[in-house]
């Protein structure tokens, strides 16, 4: 429930943040015929002319930001397809920030854990060691706390624990990873399927118009390549992130299994005193 909270909170955050984006592109856009129209107020029709047409000439010739021809080419590329390759980054950006958020606070100091551990085992204290563990955040504390549960069992018991409660939390750290390489899958395959549908948009103006001029074909073939490159664009993006969460993966369970077996050292070692 706790990760369906945090995904839906980062998703409606994105969403507001890209609005937002819109929004203050938009309002800059506007700036200059605001400015213009202020000035036609305090002056005569002829200096009002005379200034619009003096703001207008920079304006014309300033280059655009990268961030105003990618709205604009987004808006090209039509709201159906586009739109829908859009939401796939949002929730693929807000599973991967989720995941890395939840590896992060899994991340801890396994070496100063073992220290903790091995001196409580060292007083003879099985208890302070399962408190210690219960105290710390993380799977490899998780399973520690859950080998030390079954330490009356014997170590047979304990080692079967570890194994066992290891696969469960190797899983749990795996959660999510799925749908980030669905939605990497599933963003150029929007974008080939807008492809296709602007080559038969492009066929459809050709046999209206009976012409096969670039004029005729030029927007259908437009909306198939704006497609295409946004639906490549956000699976490069997620890519990295789902590569970013496999490396933290497995350095964590990495980790768990060589302390898991040092854990089970100093298990043994407490069972021959």
């Amino acid at each position: 429930m706790k990760k369906l909270i945090a995904f839906i909170s980062i998703a409606a955050l994105l969403t507001i943040g890209l609005s937002n984006f819109v929004y203050a592109q938009d309002a800059a856009a506007n700036d200059t015929t605001t400015v213009v129209k202020q000035d036609s107020t305090a002056q005569d029709s002829t200096t009002a002319v005379a200034t619009t047409t003096a703001a207008a000439t920079p304006a014309a010739t300033q280059p655009k930001s990268f961030h105003q021809v990618l709205k604009e080419k987004f808006i090209e590329g039509g709201p159906g397809f586009m739109g829908t390759i859009l939401l796939t980054l949002i929730f693929g950006l807000a599973i991967a920030i989720e995941r890395i958020l939840d590896l992060s606070l899994a991340s801890i100091n396994s070496k100063k854990l073992l220290k903790s551990v091995e001196e409580a085992f060292e007083n003879n204290d099985v208890e302070a060691a399962k408190e210690v563990c219960r105290n710390t955040r993380g799977p490899v504390a998780a399973i520690f706390a859950e080998g030390l549960n079954r330490y009356d069992n014997g170590l047979e018991d304990v080692e079967k624990s570890i194994v066992a409660y290891g696969s469960v939390v190797t899983g749990r750290l795996e959660s999510g990873v799925s749908w980030i390489s669905l939605f990497i899958a599933l963003a150029p395959m929007l974008g080939f399927m807008g492809t296709v549908i602007g080559m038969i948009k492009a066929f459809d103006d050709i046999a209206v118009a009976g012409d096969i001029s670039p004029a005729v074909v030029a927007v259908g073939i437009k909306i198939a390549l704006l497609t295409t490159v946004f639906g490549l664009i956000v699976a490069v993006i997620l890519q990295v992130f789902y590569n970013y969460i496999i490396s933290k993966i497995d350095s964590l369970v990495s980790d768990m299994e060589d302390t898991s077996i040092a854990f089970i050292d100093l298990v043994a070692k407490q069972y021959k005193k």
